[in-house]
């Protein structure tokens, strides 16, 4: 009854009410050879303490125990414990939107909060309740900057996250915004001269994401120079949250699209997560989504209401900035809670950690690959590029438990067997030691075979 809630007598009513006798009479229009005359070839039925019990075993396969060092806009960052603890309290997990101030006190007060800490952490003047991902936010953002310039063309780093540019080509698409690609230089960081030679006097803004998507932080000063010359916006992603703790924060940028999963959001196979819009105070009115204020009621005690909404089902639809359903209430707990958490003091030290670890990891991998963009900084990302595929290496690394780098051939085939590694505080100096071993013995079998290949072209030669 608990997943088939028809009984017999139901399922009687119903055809009863519709004028049939049976099941089959139902089905009938449906010609016979389209029909399945047998039992469904499943396994029996479980009850639910099998069902519970085959699950865990599946999640276990699925990677306990397994160190990962998949990065690439979704990172594996310790959750502390109290944010599932707090974030499973009834008025919490309650899907209601704060429009009535008097009972959302809260859920208004917790997004306050959220929004002061984010301003904060950017150096932005105003930040948004949250948006979906870092992706939409960065799209929402250069939509922003054409309402703001009233110029069309968009100007995006090609180091930008590839998933970030597809998912802007999309809006772009019936939007009337032509999108312009600039490359990368042998140091990972965007073209300087290739930048200034793409903004024209049509161009609404430059998106550039730093750290940016191979790991390498941005000249994000020089950039802005550039971008600002032509009256052109500067759109700053930041797909790896945890990075402000010890990069300095991009204030010459007009708008920050930024994804906050790093800070306590769990990486839930893709989502939700967490997405941000900071921006100047000159700014808000172009702001897509909603902004919570602070207020004082009758009786001058404190009070949070919700201060701007944008959305078209607020406001005349041809007047809204975002058809952006609804900001991430709750995910952005998560991320409020472990701000706080850890504090200014605490977030500098996850990110030295982090910092720490690829330093160790990429210098490492230098001894036995290539590491690509050596001469840039660098955050917790790093590119290795190998002799061998790296899809051949990554499957040998699951035999020691470990995830391997992001092959990169997908998105950048000029790069060749290069992949994507990233380091955070949970990546343990064993983990990297083994996975240079077998990195190390995958390059030294391919040198091997090279030089044996080598050999038989000398011997067949003077046989000739």
């Amino acid at each position: 009854m608990r997943y088939l809630p028809k009984s017999p007598a139901d399922r009687e009513a119903m055809l009863k009410a519709i004028g049939l006798r049976s099941v089959d009479e139902l089905f009938a229009p449906i010609p016979g050879e389209y029909r399945l005359s047998r039992d469904l070839n499943v396994p029996r039925q479980m009850a639910e303490s099998e069902i519970v019990d085959y699950f865990r075993q599946r999640s276990r396969e699925n990677g306990e125990g397994y160190t990962s060092f998949l990065g690439a806009g979704a990172y594996s960052h310790y959750r502390p414990v109290i944010i599932d603890a707090l974030i499973s309290r009834g008025e919490f997990l309650t899907a209601y939107t704060p429009y009535q101030a008097e009972i959302s006190q809260g859920t208004l007060q917790s997004i306050f909060e959220f929004q002061t800490m984010i301003c904060e952490l950017t150096g932005m003047e105003v930040a948004n309740a949250s948006m979906y991902d870092g992706s939409t936010a960065a799209a929402e953002a250069v939509m922003m900057a054409v309402r703001l310039t009233g110029r069309r063309r968009v100007v995006v780093a090609r180091s930008l996250h590839p998933e970030y540019r597809e998912v802007l080509a999309t809006y772009a698409t019936h939007q009337g915004m032509p999108l312009g690609v600039v490359g990368f230089g042998d140091d990972g960081q965007i073209n300087l001269q290739e930048l200034e030679k793409s903004i024209s006097a049509e161009t609404a803004c430059v998106l550039i994401q730093s750290p940016n998507f191979f790991g390498t932080i941005e000249d994000v000063a020089a950039i802005a120079e550039i971008t600002h010359r032509s009256g052109a916006m500067l759109v700053v992603s930041i797909a790896e949250a945890v990075s402000l703790g010890i990069v300095e924060p991009p204030h010459e940028a007009d708008i920050i699209a930024m994804e906050a999963q790093s800070f306590g959001v769990p990486l839930g196979f893709g989502g939700p997560y967490c997405g941000v819009i900071a921006t100047r105070e000159k700014f808000v009115r172009q702001m897509p989504g909603r902004l919570v204020g602070q207020t004082t009621d009758k009786h001058g005690k404190r009070g949070f209401v919700l201060t701007l909404a944008t959305r078209e089902q607020h406001i005349r639809r041809e007047k809204a900035t975002s058809n952006i359903c609804t900001n991430q209430a709750l995910i952005a707990l998560m991320v409020n809670i472990f701000m706080t958490v850890y504090g200014r003091v605490g977030l500098k030290e996850l990110a030295k950690q982090n910092l720490a670890k690829t330093a160790y990891a990429a210098g490492q991998f230098a001894k036995h690959g290539r590491v690509l963009f050596a001469g840039a900084p660098r955050f917790n990302e790093f590119v290795v590029e190998t002799a061998e595929d790296p899809h051949d290496i990554n499957n040998r690394l699951l035999r020691h438990k470990i995830v391997g780098g992001l092959p990169l051939k997908k998105f950048y085939p000029e790069l060749g067997n290069a992949a994507l590694w990233g380091c955070t505080e949970l990546t343990t100096r064993s983990a990297i030691d083994t996975a240079l071993r077998v990195v190390a013995e995958s390059e030294g079998s391919v040198q091997s075979a090279k030089e044996e290949a080598a050999k038989e072209e000398s011997v067949e030669e003077l046989a000739r």
